[in-house]
């Protein structure tokens, strides 16, 4: 066991996988049903178990996404299913799952809207953490709602408060017309890395880019869902935006630019980098 992670790990090494024991060990104990721990205890590995594991070991060197291969991607208590055509949830996007359940604490039925929602990760989360909460998903790429949906269902049936999904773009003037000035919170991870910018292969060739680019400054869509976000918003009611580590002047500069917001203030995420950006509707 020892020998076939070590030499997996290795292989990925000089693929230049970034985490190349981790996730040859979260591969293999996807191979064998097992939780990662449980390999610190399992000697031998069945012939047809190694043969799936090269397998897939071979996908993840040529860069296909971890999460795909597994069809799993882990974000904050929930577990969502991934694959071609939606982008990946990050780790650094917990931080605005998080942000937004605290500030809808003591609100009884608070009303939210995620606006491109991909997998339905900050959705779903809300609705898990805060039960009251009467969640919509709008996502506008045909093939990623295929998903949200998908992952919105599981997480009814698993008991979770339903999560309303909705096609649609975000900055389109009559999305959601019917909740002009009722909502309490906007949140959204919209598409916002600068046209020709340089991404790692699993981004490049995998996740959706629509889910991407964001026009030269990164900034395009941004705009336009300032503009949704201000007038689905109520008085008082609050907007988180996720933004790429270079935009952490430039994204709070748009919205304090906009003019329809108060207490504008950026956030870091765990290494430091800044991450996301919110607001109050005035």
């Amino acid at each position: 066991m020892r020998t076939l992670l070590a030499e997996a790990a290795r292989h990925l090494a000089e693929s230049g996988v970034e985490s190349p024991r981790v996730d040859a060990e979260l591969l293999l104990a996807h191979v064998l049903a097992v939780p990662r721990a449980r390999l610190l205890v399992l000697d031998d590995v069945p012939a047809e178990v190694a043969e799936r594991f090269d397998a897939l070991l071979a996908q993840r060197a040529d860069r296909v996404p971890l999460q795909h291969l597994t069809g799993r991607a882990p974000f904050r208590y929930l577990e969502l299913a991934v694959g071609p055509g939606v982008f990946v949830p990050r780790p650094e996007t917990e931080q605005l799952a998080g942000w937004a359940v605290e500030r809808l604490a003591g609100i009884d039925a608070p009303l939210v809207v995620d606006l491109g929602s991909g997998s339905g990760a900050l959705a779903l989360s809300i609705a898990h953490e805060h039960p009251g909460a009467r969640v919509t998903a709008v996502e506008h790429d045909p093939g990623a709602i295929e998903w949200t949906r998908h992952n919105a269902v599981a997480r009814a049936t698993a008991g979770d408060t339903p999560v309303a999904v909705v096609p649609g773009d975000m900055t389109d003037p009559s999305l959601l017309s019917q909740l002009d000035g009722t909502v309490d919170l906007v949140v959204s991870n919209p598409p916002y890395v600068p046209d020709g910018a340089r991404v790692p292969r699993e981004v490049a060739d995998h996740d959706p880019p629509l889910a991407l680019w964001g026009g030269p400054d990164g900034l395009e869509v941004v705009r336009g869902l300032l503009i949704t976000a201000a007038r689905l918003l109520r008085t008082g009611g609050r907007l988180g935006i996720e933004h790429a580590d270079q935009q952490g002047s430039s994204l709070p500069s748009l919205v304090r630019a906009h003019g329809g917001f108060s207490d504008v203030e950026d956030h870091p995420d765990l290494a430091g980098r800044p991450r996301f950006t919110t607001a109050r509707r005035v």
